[in-house]
């Protein structure tokens, strides 16, 4: 096991990466923590959680909503869960963003931590302190940012997660090389997913490459007042199809990387969009994906990012170099419209 401490502005956040579940008893006390999961997880994992008080929720983006989170405070309160209770979210990124805002919420706010079962999860999700829920089609639309007591890897939770769970992972390790680390880049392009699923050391050294990037980026800017935009590479445009077409998380952000290279070409002279839009495909996602150009443009005119008529949206001026750009929706438009019917983007 290694362990990695960070500290933020109100909290301290300690990283247990090649651990055991087990290991979680040493980290709260059994009678007063609340384990929040998933149908899925629980299934798989029934044996773990006989002997901790788990609340189980549906799977899946659809139910991140508010009716959710109060399911789960009714349940809380039922069980007599107060002040000093610890709530544990044990799953993927839908189940950490519900457990860290429920634990945001309830009494004004106690302990938490987070056990990610999901690659996705584990570089990303669970990372940063953003806990919230889904309004409509809008992603995250309320939520606050507060930070997690710890992390726990366990990578054998892994071993249960399905192949299309592990490409969806492997969008957001992409988009941490495409705006900080163009040698993470290139050892993503030498390797392919396999892998990483066969070599467990080689797996663990980029989970932990991918937590501490994102860390350290938050750490700067830990209420996205400036670097840590970068970390929305893809997520303008992703989150405006994701959940309009039901796309996994990954696979939306993928088709958003793409499309923000392309715009990059366009206004930065990037050299490089081909090059990411392939590594995307070796990877499982998908590059491209033909949508409702206009109805996605009015859903990103609703987005968080969005500041009068501009939304500062993330570009690259290289591979590994991500920077913020405050553009006119109406002069990214055009690009979009290109980009939603065609598979083979001219951008010249």
């Amino acid at each position: 096991m290694t362990k990695k401490v960070l500290n933020f502005s109100t909290a301290t956040t300690t990283f247990y990466f090649d651990a055991a579940f087990d290991q979680l008893e040493t980290l709260v006390p059994k009678e007063s923590t609340f384990i929040i999961t998933d149908e899925h997880v629980f299934a798989k994992n029934t044996k773990k959680f006989k002997a901790w008080k788990t609340i189980v929720v549906p799977a899946g983006e659809q139910h991140k909503h508010q009716g959710t989170v109060d399911s789960i405070i009714e349940k809380l309160v039922t069980y007599g869960a107060d002040r000093k209770s610890y709530i544990v979210g044990v799953g993927g990124g839908v189940v950490t963003d519900m457990a860290g805002y429920v634990a945001g919420i309830y009494m004004r706010g106690v302990k938490f931590g987070f056990v990610p079962t999901s690659i996705l999860a584990m570089v990303d999700a669970s990372i940063g302190g953003k806990n919230g829920v889904d309004v409509g089609i809008y992603k995250n639309m309320v939520g606050l940012i507060r930070q997690p007591e710890f992390l726990l890897y366990d990578y054998s939770l892994l071993k249960t997660l399905p192949k299309e769970e592990w490409i969806n992972g492997f969008a957001e390790i992409i988009k941490h090389a495409c705006i900080k680390d163009a040698a993470m880049f290139k050892l993503l392009a030498e390797h392919k997913p396999v892998d990483f699923q066969k070599d467990k050391v080689l797996l663990n050294k980029l989970i932990q490459r991918n937590a501490l990037l994102k860390s350290k980026v938050v750490q700067g800017d830990e209420f996205e007042q400036g670097e840590r935009k970068l970390l929305n590479f893809g997520h303008t445009l992703g989150h405006a199809i994701e959940n309009t077409y039901q796309l996994p998380h990954g696979h939306a952000v993928a088709i958003g990387m793409v499309a923000a290279a392309y715009i990059s070409a366009d206004l930065l002279k990037l050299k490089g969009a081909e090059k990411i839009a392939s590594l995307i495909v070796k990877y499982g996602l998908p590059a491209f994906f033909k949508f409702d150009a206009d109805k996605a443009v009015e859903t990103m005119r609703a987005d968080k990012k969005r500041i009068n008529n501009d939304i500062h949206y993330v570009l690259l001026e290289k591979i590994g170099k991500g920077v913020v750009k405050p553009l006119a929706i109406d002069d990214i438009k055009p690009v979009i419209k290109h980009l939603a019917q065609s598979k083979t983007p001219n951008t010249t």
